[in-house]
């Protein structure tokens, strides 16, 4: 008995010290840059060749793209920001609507010597990416979205009565006296509420994450991201007058978003592609991390007019 509790004791503890935190490259190089918005974007970036952004999502920072960038690097100039509020870029008290991020990644695209660009993004990352290819449309080269609404963009009413969306409504000076020192608790109900598998993100993921948030002002900073999505409404009906028409790639784990998010997609944008990432939930870095990659670098690599064919490990509708 004894030595089956030590042989599990032993097997917890080699989990633990294989696991680690998601970190970008340390090759990468890291500056900050500040936004006409109002805000200090931290941002790193390094590779060489074609210049590609990564928009982060909610529950992360930009270390969540750590396995995309280390594929990328290889032969494109990665660009990966922090968004405002989040990670070590500044917490300012407003400027959360995605159409002013979207000024931010501006600011830092052209801040870094860049111009036209593929964007991708993730959650919270795609609102701001949308905001960013409508304001920019002849910046952006190519868009990559996966597994999350646009606000105001059907069904986003539908999703709104979702109980599953609870978050979108937590918020305020409350739920912040609620979460503060509770952040992993907090943290761990959305994680675990759209993984696919129990597993991921693992424990190191979480801890590093959640202690991001719980820097001074990082939950305020955090639920302003919801207190905009009223006026990120507002804005995309604008947008959503005038077709993106850059290719766009809307990708969807199979437990989560699925085909869902390339049918949201098309009714702000013409040239949509379509994949569903197999046995995948939402955090789609962490759960199905070479799946994804493949099928992004296979999206951002086509330069036919052709339909991209889909990458091993998606599910192609």
């Amino acid at each position: 008995m004894l030595r089956h509790i030590l042989a599990a004791i032993f097997a917890a503890s080699v989990s633990c010290l294989t696991q680690a935190q998601p970190s970008l490259p340390s090759s990468f190089h890291a500056t900050t840059i500040h936004s006409p918005a109002g805000a200090d974007i931290f941002v790193r970036s390094g590779g060489s060749g074609p210049v590609v952004v990564l928009i982060h999502g909610y529950a992360e920072n930009s270390d969540s793209w750590a396995p995309l960038a280390e594929d990328l690097m290889k032969d494109h100039t990665v660009i990966v920001p922090d968004l405002r509020g989040i990670g070590r870029s500044s917490k300012p008290e407003g400027g959360y609507d995605k159409k002013t991020q979207a000024g931010d990644i501006r600011a830092v695209v052209t801040g870094l010597g860049y111009d036209r660009t593929f964007v991708v993004a993730h959650d919270i990352g795609n609102m701001v990416a949308y905001a960013y290819a409508a304001t920019y449309p002849y910046k952006v080269e190519r868009l990559v979205v996966m597994d999350a609404p646009i606000p105001g963009i059907e069904p986003w009413n539908d999703i709104l009565l979702n109980p599953g969306v609870w978050h979108f409504n937590f918020h305020g000076p409350d739920a912040e006296r609620l979460v503060a020192g509770r952040e992993r608790i907090y943290f761990d109900r959305i994680w675990n509420d759209f993984t696919a598998d129990p597993g991921k993100p693992d424990e190191a993921t979480r801890n590093f994450f959640a202690a991001t948030y719980a820097q001074p002002g990082g939950m305020r900073a955090g639920f302003a991201q919801f207190t905009a999505f009223a006026q990120d409404a507002k804005d995309n009906k604008v947008f959503e007058q005038t077709k993106l028409t850059m290719p766009v790639l809307a990708v969807g784990g199979e437990k989560s978003f699925g085909a869902l998010q390339a049918e949201i997609m098309r009714h702000v944008a013409t040239n949509v592609q379509e994949a569903v990432i197999a046995n995948s939930g939402h955090w789609l870095m962490e759960e199905r991390p070479v799946e994804t990659v493949a099928l992004i670098r296979h999206f951002l690599d086509a330069r036919s007019a052709g339909e991209p064919r889909p990458a091993p490990g998606a599910v192609k509708k």
